[in-house]
């Protein structure tokens, strides 16, 4: 039995439509719309494109877009400088530092430096430690986010669930097996040091896949009725993006898989969207 595509494009469809109307009632009573500003300091082309994407389904639901772009070679004080400003300024709602930066720069100081009350990457230490604590009250990581309301959509209920968790980074890794853990699901993460990788996607009622390895993980490893949420974005050679896993053989097994593209990617996307949403409503509604 074919396994069902988990289908983010129209999850996330639905989602914006949700956040369209939110936003629509915030500027009916507040009279202004949310500000996201995007910092792009890289003259990378595919950092480039993600950050125009954000700004145009920003645009799209009715949140207002910045984006400030400098070049590859600005200094360490000149960023950190431009995220004071933007934390202090009373018209921005939320910050989001388009990753990776170049190398002269100290990521984890910048992220450091948002206002957590801005961060609508939910990355910040104050955002990452309410998470690690089962507090979900900070803004959470948008892509993380993105994969629990797939799974969700897919019907499944993560309660007593076996979840095994590929990748450890703090952008996925860590804050969706936190995630999992709130929502009842034993789980397991699994990185570069794990033995016998095989054996332990073989136990997975849910599996999420965020190592950034080419079809990494066999369809035969997964286990019959799992649900697969394929974070992975790699280009193989001939130019086709492929995810971590073997989509092919994973679908003929699992319940349920995400495609790659068009599963969590536009998901992150929308959640973004989302945090955006959340940031305004409590800084401007809520305080």
């Amino acid at each position: 039995m074919a396994a069902q595509i988990i289908d983010g494009k129209a999850v996330a469809q639905r989602l914006r439509g949700e956040i369209k109307t939110k936003v629509a009632d915030l500027v009916a009573h507040i009279g202004v719309a949310p500000h996201l500003v995007v910092v792009l300091a890289s003259d990378d082309p595919a950092s480039a494109v993600y950050v125009r994407n954000k700004g145009k389904a920003a645009e799209e639901v009715g949140i207002r877009s910045t984006q400030h772009t400098l070049p590859a070679n600005t200094e360490k004080a000149a960023l950190l400088e431009l995220i004071q400003k933007l934390n202090a300024d009373p018209d921005v709602d939320g910050i989001l530092v388009q990753l990776p930066v170049p190398k002269q720069h100290d990521t984890e100081a910048l992220i450091r430096a948002l206002d957590p009350a801005k961060d609508v990457d939910g990355l910040h230490p104050l955002n990452a430690g309410l998470l690690s604590r089962g507090d979900e009250s900070g803004l959470i990581p948008c892509t993380p986010k993105g994969c629990i309301k797939l799974i969700e959509s897919a019907g499944v209920d993560l309660a007593g669930k076996h979840a095994v968790v590929l990748g450890r980074s703090r952008l996925v890794g860590r804050p969706v097996a936190d995630l999992l853990l709130n929502r009842n699901a034993t789980v397991t993460t699994c990185h570069s040091r794990t033995k016998d990788l095989a054996q332990e996607v073989g136990r997975a009622d849910v599996l999420i896949a965020a190592i950034g390895k080419e079809e990494l993980v066999k369809g035969s490893w997964v286990k019959f009725g799992a649900t697969v949420i394929d974070v992975g974005i790699n280009r193989n050679p001939a130019g086709k993006l492929t995810g971590d896993v073997a989509f092919p053989g994973a679908a003929e097994r699992a319940a349920a898989i995400t495609p790659v593209p068009g599963g969590v990617g536009p998901m992150t996307i929308a959640c973004l969207l989302e945090n955006t949403l959340i940031a305004a409503t409590r800084r401007r509604v809520m305080r």
